[in-house]
């Protein structure tokens, strides 16, 4: 007896290509979401692995932060990556942020982008010296200057340190914000001096991630980082503050979509 094979017709085929095309439509978003999720939760646990790097570093100095890049001469020998190298130089890509491995020299979005410090080329940023690149930064109105009055200089001196940003998703090595300018007018604009710029951005869904004064990690929405005491005299009722009387449609465009605080 012949035993006849079935085989898909053209239409037939056409209408399974068609359901899974669907199906990745409906699928993709939620994928690309709980992708950018499990970064945002890797780049957490960098952040609480640095919690510790900097209670051994401020343990050491009695309790002293460092004295930050500029402050002989410009001398990148007294900032973060240098001081702290014998405490994480064993940790592997320790400075980078799994969401942000693109070099900065590189098209795409800003949020994504690492800083290149004191290095000679890219390469893959996973397989370079943590020294090198990175994507966080430090608050270096807490660095140990006597400068101004400004600065937090030590931990013992801080009343509130869950309220003082320490260690955080940033755009460079560190960051100076003041609490009379307002953010970029777009994300990752650099046509103007904003240091907010290279901290309010778009990294992981809306959020960004901080380490405090406290050695307390969590994210952090973008419109709440004005409300935070970076120095010593930073106005926490500034313009951008809803206790400054911000509106929802004071923000820049790009913002107004994010949480308010």
């Amino acid at each position: 007896m012949t035993t006849r094979r079935h085989a898909f017709t053209l239409i037939e085929l056409l209408v399974v290509i068609a359901i899974i095309a669907l199906l990745m439509s409906i699928l993709m978003p939620s994928l690309n979401r709980v992708r950018k999720q499990s970064r945002a939760v890797a780049c957490q646990a960098n952040l609480k692995q640095w919690a510790y790097i900097w209670h051994m570093y401020t343990e050491d100095s009695n309790g002293k932060y460092n004295k930050g890049a500029s402050s002989v001469g410009g001398d990148a020998g007294n900032d973060w990556p240098v001081l702290l190298m014998p405490y994480y130089q064993d940790r592997g890509a320790l400075t980078l942020c799994p969401a942000a491995l693109r070099p900065m020299v590189t098209q795409g979005q800003f949020a994504f982008r690492a800083w290149s410090w004191d290095q000679q080329g890219w390469g893959d940023l996973r397989q370079k010296e943590t020294k090198d690149c990175g994507s966080y930064g430090e608050n270096e109105w807490i660095c140990d200057r006597t400068t101004t009055e400004d600065y937090w200089r030590s931990r013992n001196t801080i009343k509130r340190p869950d309220t003082v940003p320490l260690f955080f998703d940033c755009a460079y090595v560190d960051a100076w914000p003041s609490a009379t300018v307002g953010p970029p007018p777009f994300e990752g604009d650099m046509t103007g001096y904003n240091e907010w710029t290279i901290l309010c951005f778009n990294r992981h869904i809306g959020y960004v991630n901080y380490l405090f004064a406290d050695l307390s990690m969590r994210k952090v929405g973008l419109k709440e980082l004005w409300g935070f005491k970076w120095n010593r005299r930073f106005n926490t009722s500034n313009a951008w503050t809803i206790a400054g009387g911000v509106g929802p449609d004071d923000w820049p465009v790009w913002m107004r979509g994010f949480k308010d605080y």
